[in-house]
């Protein structure tokens, strides 16, 4: 494109999230090849969409559940392509939504984890000033995380700043010791693997093409009074069930608009690459370190991750992806890039943003650039101590009017079909940290629409 957006993206192949992805399928593969009615049909088979299944299992041991996942294995894109932060809510209009689960995710993250034995490191975080004109903002956003109830936040001086990260360079800093990182994609597993332990039942290699309510001559039947929607496969597979609950991330829009749902918020995918810090390299950095956002940017800025394989990531950059799974740079889908284009609410919310667009399709084809952006924080930093590493896109929702759609939308539609669905339209960023709070929110949606 030409627009930045701050992404979280991307996740790694631990050995435990691997063999947790192949136990998941070896318990899921006969299911996947027959269909079956269920009370409940969860589309999405991503962090969203795995923890509400957990979360309405646990709450409705007595109802059936079917999870379908378009891939062979779970979890595998925006949950499986992120940076694995541990967000705290410190960025969240103080009593707003995202603020509220963010918190509350935090802990439930750390607790989940805990209990579950799923490795974590709360490595901290430091929010750092390099020049007096951030100092204001940076004051305003710990006010904000003390309103938030952020855990253990302090304002610390460059030399507290050198104690935490050496090498670290920067005037005052915003101490988030309560963050941490995380495999997200380990913690999805887990959930999953949850789901199916309480009689769950989750089909993958299932890509949902259709949605109807079945025909007047199936609804004469028993099964079909009682489980009058259908879903169906583009493999031929097919569900039946009483209630769906849409959790699509990059494909939301276009499962609304296949149930006759609203085509808006439209979906466009961002693609954010990051850089690796060479292994010799990594003493550079303890924890994640942020640079103080600017408000004019709907963007944290890009940033120093270490990750739970050792690694640290730089980055990430964010430009329009011309594929909604689109991770390498000449990835391409005429479809989603046509959609893309034509959308009015993209072409204004480029306009908007021409100069920090081009900006960021510079600093994504030259890595020099994003360094140097990086260097006002760590000065020793260069050029040869970074390779390109791994890229992800985020499910960017976008109004008609070109403004970024940062809060939940829940929608249904009309009729017998449009009224017994419910569509997760949008679990904004950080929805990895605050997934098990935005189940609980989900669940009791679902309760409330459906009289479960």
């Amino acid at each position: 494109m030409l627009c930045g957006i701050m992404m979280r993206t991307f996740g790694s192949g631990s050995v435990c999230a691997r063999l947790l992805s192949q136990r998941a399928k070896s318990a899921t593969c006969r299911a996947a090849h027959h269909s079956g009615s269920f009370d409940v049909a969860i589309v999405g088979g991503g962090i969203v969409g795995l923890a509400s299944a957990r979360e309405l299992i646990l709450r409705h041991p007595n109802l059936s559940f079917a999870l379908l996942e378009k891939e062979k294995e779970l979890a595998l894109h925006q949950t499986g392509h992120n940076s694995g932060v541990i967000h705290t809510g410190i960025y969240y209009t103080p009593g707003s939504l995202k603020a509220q689960l963010c918190v509350r995710g935090a802990t439930l993250a750390y607790e989940y984890c805990q209990k579950k034995g799923v490795p974590y490191n709360r490595c901290g975080k430091l929010i750092v000033a390099v020049d007096r004109e951030e100092i204001p903002r940076l004051k305003a956003l710990y006010e904000r995380g003390q309103k938030n109830n952020v855990r253990d936040l302090r304002l610390i001086d460059a030399k507290a700043i050198r104690e935490k990260e050496p090498y670290c360079r920067g005037i005052m800093a915003l101490d988030s010791p309560y963050t941490g990182i995380v495999d997200w994609r380990e913690v999805a597993l887990a959930y999953g693997k949850d789901f199916q332990e309480a009689g769950g039942t989750v089909m993958t290699d299932f890509e949902a093409s259709d949605m109807s309510v079945a025909a007047e001559s199936q609804a004469d039947s028993t099964d079909g009074q009682k489980y009058p929607i259908i879903i169906r496969s583009s493999q031929g597979k097919e569900v039946r069930c009483a209630f769906v609950l849409a959790c699509g991330g990059l494909y939301s829009d276009r499962l609304s608009e296949m149930s006759g749902c609203s085509s808006e918020p439209r979906i466009v995918p961002f693609r954010g690459d990051y850089l690796v810090l060479k292994p010799e390299k990594n003493y550079l950095v303890r924890g994640n370190i942020y640079p103080v956002p600017n408000p004019r940017f709907p963007f944290l800025g890009v940033h120093f991750t270490p990750r739970m394989d050792g690694s640290v990531w730089l980055g990430p950059n964010a430009v329009l992806a011309f594929k909604r799974e689109g991770y390498k740079l000449y990835d391409f889908d005429a479809q989603d890039f046509v959609n893309a284009l034509s959308y009015s609410g993209l072409q204004r919310l480029v306009m908007k943003n021409v100069v920090y667009g081009v900006g960021e399709i510079y600093r994504g084809v030259f890595p020099g650039a994003q360094v140097k952006i990086l260097q006002k924080f760590i000065p020793e930093l260069s050029p040869s101590d970074v390779i390109r590493g791994p890229s992800g896109v985020r499910a960017q929702a976008l109004d008609a009017e070109g403004n970024l759609v940062d809060d939940f939308v829940f929608d249904s539609g009309k009729g017998e079909l449009g009224s017994r669905i419910l569509h997760v339209r949008n679990a904004p960023s950080p929805a990895a940290s605050s997934s098990l709070a935005i189940a609980e929110m989900i669940a009791d949606e679902l309760e409330k629409r459906f009289q479960l």
